[in-house]
Parts: structure tokens; C-alpha cells; sequence
């Protein structure tokens, strides 16, 4: 089996990698050809020109695309060469926009998984990550084989859009925890106390303390945003959460305030940089006049 992967942006560059080096990978592609360039120099691996070049020289596709257009532009275009393929979307997108697309490939021939990660890039790269998957049942089995190569646990959800709620459900969470954890951090700093004080409580004894807190609270004090997960993408995500959510007609209110702030620190200039730099909206916040 011939597989292929598009989009070698953080997460992508670094899943490519995994399977590279497994010798699970024939092609790559990229928008950006000297990324392209780049993983061929480092891996070997041929890259395609353009994507229908890519697709018709696999069975097994792979993308990992930024957001909803990205995947419907990139994807559309293809249907008349997807049959008989399979394709493995690891974007974090709409479940609505996942389940549309699957069911025009269907039409056309061929099979689509939505397969998002719940993971960093450092669980990337130490082959940690979790991948949801979506899709029919009975081709679970090719999907499993390919991404254990990249993952710890590759679990199947359900059918087509199953995982992306579940990575929906997932990343709405740890946006809350990311801005209550800023917020819990700044009040105890306001109150005049250590940071590496606050920092030993909260990830060593407070009652919600988790490996999350552990590898945030150090970027939170030192102000090394360097990404892991960037904080343009946690918006993107919390938005597809906002949306559904009124489509599921589920209150959100946590997650639409989680949203705005991260929003700000967007504005701020945080975009590409790690999520955890939403504690700069906090730090920007007015302080009392005996501060």
C-alpha cells in the first residue's frame, strides 16, 4: 500500500517523520514546496508537485490541514481520483464540515476517516499521541496499522464526525483549563506571592493538579512560548466548539469567554505563539495602585 501525506506544517512535519522513519511513507506534499525540499533532504521521501500528483500516486492519504477551508479546498478538488483510496484527515475541523466531505467521497468511489490528535509536538515526537478516529468500521483495521506507527493509542469513536466531537470535547476543556490556570496563576502573583510558590501548589497540591499543569505552569513563569499548540489554533477550535454547540443546542458560556480571551492574546500578537501565552491578556490587566 502506496501512503501518502499532505501538510507538513508542526504537527504534520513531525507525524510525516514518524512514518518516514518506519518506512510506512511513499510522498509528501506541501503548499509550501521548500518544506517539501526539506523533509526529502532529511527523510528521502519524494514529493509531489501539485495534489493531484499526490493522489493519484497513493492508496492511503493522509492530511493534516490547518482549518475548514483548508480541507474542503484541498480535498474537493480531488474527488474524481479518490476511488478506490483512503483517505485519513488528522485536521481539527468541523465534525459538519468532516461528515460532508466523507460522504462526498463516498460518492466518488472512495473512503474518508476524520482521525484528529489529542497530543503536542512533544508527544509527536516521542510517539504519544492519541488518534481519534471516525469512520467505517470495517477499514478501522488499515487506519490502525499506519497511525500506530506515529501514536500510543489510535481508538476508534464511532462513525464519520464521532471523533471530531470527541477531540471537539477534548480541546474545549483544556482552553478553559489553559485561562482559569492563567487566571488562578495571575491572582496569586496580584496577591504578592512567589511564582515558583504558586507554581509548587498548584501543580504539586491543589485537588485539579495534572501533567497539563506541569508542562504549562514553567512556560507561564518564564514567558517561553515557544509552540506546542499554537494559540491562533486553540481560537480556531473553541469557534468550531462555539458553532456546534449552538447546532447541538448546548449552552458554552466558559468556552465563548475561554474564546475571547484567546482572541486577545492573538491581537496581542500571540497568534503562532503556544497557548499558554493568553496569561499575557492577564498580565496586561490593570494593576490596583498599591501594586
Amino acid at each position: 500500500m502506496r501512503i501518502g501525506l499532505a501538510g507538513l506544517g508542526i504537527m504534520g512535519y513531525r507525524i510525516a517523520a514518524n512514518l518516514a522513519k518506519a518506512g510506512k511513507l511513499n510522498m509528501v506534499y506541501n503548499r509550501t514546496v521548500s518544506k517539501a525540499e526539506q523533509f526529502h533532504k532529511e527523510y528521502g521521501v519524494k514529493y509531489a508537485e501539485d495534489p493531484k500528483s499526490l493522489i493519484q500516486s497513493v492508496d492511503f492519504l493522509i492530511t493534516m490541514l490547518s482549518d475548514d477551508e483548508a480541507v474542503k479546498s484541498f480535498i474537493t478538488p480531488l474527488l474524481p481520483y479518490v476511488k478506490d483510496k483512503i483517505i485519513v484527515d488528522m485536521s481539527t475541523i468541523s465534525p459538519s464540515t468532516s461528515i460532508s466531505l466523507s460522504n462526498e467521497v463516498s460518492k466518488h468511489g472512495g473512503i474518508m476517516f476524520d482521525t484528529p490528535v489529542i497530543g503536542t509536538t512533544i508527544a509527536v515526537e516521542q510517539k504519544k499521541i492519541t488518534v481519534l478516529v471516525g469512520g467505517p468500521k470495517e477499514k478501522f483495521n488499515i487506519v490502525q496499522d499506519v497511525l500506530k506507527e506515529t501514536a500510543a493509542n489510535v481508538i476508534y469513536v464511532g462513525k464519520n464526525g464521532s471523533a471530531l466531537y470527541a477531540k471537539i470535547a477534548n480541546n474545549l476543556l483544556t482552553g478553559i483549563y489553559m485561562t482559569a490556570l492563567a487566571e488562578a496563576f495571575t491572582f496569586g502573583v496580584r496577591s504578592g506571592l512567589d511564582p515558583e510558590e504558586i507554581k509548587t501548589i498548584l501543580s504539586q497540591y491543589a485537588s485539579v493538579k495534572s501533567p497539563f499543569m506541569e508542562l504549562k505552569l514553567p512556560k507561564v513563569i518564564s514567558g517561553d512560548y515557544s509552540t506546542q499548540f499554537a494559540t491562533k489554533h486553540m481560537a480556531k477550535d473553541l469557534e468550531i466548539a462555539v458553532r456546534e454547540s449552538q447546532n447541538l443546542k448546548v449552552i458554552t458560556p466558559l468556552t465563548s469567554i475561554s474564546l475571547q480571551l484567546y482572541r486577545l492574546a492573538d491581537g496581542l500578537g500571540y497568534g503562532d505563539s503556544d497557548f499558554a501565552s493568553v496569561i499575557e491578556v492577564y498580565k496586561k490587566s490593570p494593576k490596583s495602585k498599591s501594586d
